[in-house]
């Protein structure tokens, strides 16, 4: 239930295209400013300690603190995120790619093309023998004989794990099994559990009916979970709560070793920037998530928040650390912000009125178009990086 700090005033007052209405105002900004003052708080520490073990279990210990932050977070969720928003909202969102890929065909779909492309890398058929359920897989030049997903019986509910869930959304979902956990939690139906210190044991060899079994009498707190336990695992507004790039890769190594096979990580952040803003971040993300033993499997970038949704495609979790420093390359911009440079967003600063936006738009729609891949992220018409990346703080230090 964690917010991205820097863009938290913006994000919290239209939070994909909500608008508030004034006289709450003022009570939604007093609660994210509690909200963004814990986040400020923590990468302070992490700054000036540089420990983040230590600092989380400080953090953790913190309960008057940690406290104040899950009712803010429910209060804004309950009472400034519930107006209509644009599209769809990020929990409907989650629903809907979970209701696409395992209920209508989507996982069917991509397990055939991943089939045909490691079958074509060897000149083989898809198909294996007179078993139609085997195929041939690649992964980091690897080929594998697996057994498809088709050939394994109905799944029955979804088993949802909700990381950092606050007030366990997904629970009024009839078609999930959800477990919410968090390190406060905001209501009863949720779990206290600190995820970064979740013990992981050997996956249990249960029928399905037994798993249900054993999720529904979990009670607080959880300090361990089996492995390859759950169908979806979901990072709602979680990975910018903390301060270290390592902090956030342990997270999803956790979550890959979490999901079963063909298992869906999905990953909400925010973002009030204009879709290519940061395209060269989601892109680091993408490659950093995906060296874990995930493929990206949609992406789509509301006008406050990044969406995206990761498949696990390999049953070992890789960690190579050695080759490329992954774990830098899950950063935020906030990372690189100075305490005097955070201190200053309590400054008011003008803000354009939406005539001036028009305008500002209406001049950049003088400029050529430039197709746009949204799976890539990638410009087509050029390898050389946009305005937009030459402010980004990987590449400058690079």
């Amino acid at each position: 239930c964690a917010l991205l700090a820097g863009g938290l005033c913006s994000f919290a007052g239209r939070v994909a295209g909500c608008t508030v209405a004034q006289p709450s105002k003022q009570e939604q900004e007093k609660l994210s400013g509690v909200v963004k003052n814990v986040h400020r708080k923590l990468r302070r520490k992490y700054r000036e300690v540089g420990d983040f073990d230590k600092i989380w279990r400080e953090h953790c210990e913190d309960e008057q603190t940690l406290s104040e932050y899950a009712n803010a977070m429910k209060n804004l969720a309950d009472h400034h995120w519930t107006k209509k928003c644009e599209g769809e909202g990020r929990i409907d969102w989650c629903r809907s790619v979970c209701q696409e890929y395992f209920l209508d065909g989507g996982m069917k779909r991509m397990i055939e093309k991943d089939e045909k492309s490691a079958a074509a890398s060897l000149g083989l058929t898809t198909a294996t023998g007179n078993n139609p359920n085997l195929f041939w897989y690649q992964t980091n030049s690897v080929i594998f004989l697996c057994f498809s997903f088709s050939s394994v019986s109905p799944m029955g509910k979804m088993r949802l794990l909700d990381v950092g869930s606050c007030f366990n959304p997904f629970l009024k979902f009839d078609e999930f099994l959800t477990v919410g956990i968090d390190i406060v939690p905001a209501v009863e139906t949720v779990h206290k559990c600190d995820f970064l210190n979740l013990q992981l044991q050997p996956p249990v060899q249960l029928s399905r009916d037994a798993v249900e079994a054993f999720l529904r009498q979990l009670h607080s707190p959880i300090d361990a979970l089996p492995a390859q336990l759950f169908h979806v695992v979901v990072f709602s507004l979680l990975l910018s709560y903390f301060p270290s790039p390592y902090q956030r890769w342990i997270c999803c190594k956790k979550a890959h070793e979490l999901l079963d096979l063909h298992g869906l990580l999905l990953i909400i952040t925010p973002d009030s920037s204009h879709q290519n803003r940061h395209a060269l971040m989601m892109r680091s993300w993408r490659v950093a998530v995906e060296s874990l033993g995930f493929k990206r499997y949609k992406y789509v970038k509301y006008s406050h928040m990044h969406l995206i949704a990761f498949r696990k495609i390999s049953l070992a979790t890789t960690s190579d650390l050695v080759s490329r420093n992954y774990p830098e390359m899950l950063y935020i911009p906030q990372d690189f912000n100075t305490s005097e440079e955070e201190e200053s967003w309590d400054v008011p600063v003008y803000v354009r009125s939406e005539f001036e936006d028009d305008q500002v738009a209406w001049g950049f729609s003088e400029l050529p178009e430039t197709p746009y891949d949204s799976d890539s992220g990638e410009s087509q018409s050029s390898s050389v990086p946009g305005f937009h990346e030459f402010e980004d703080p990987i590449l400058l230090q690079s």
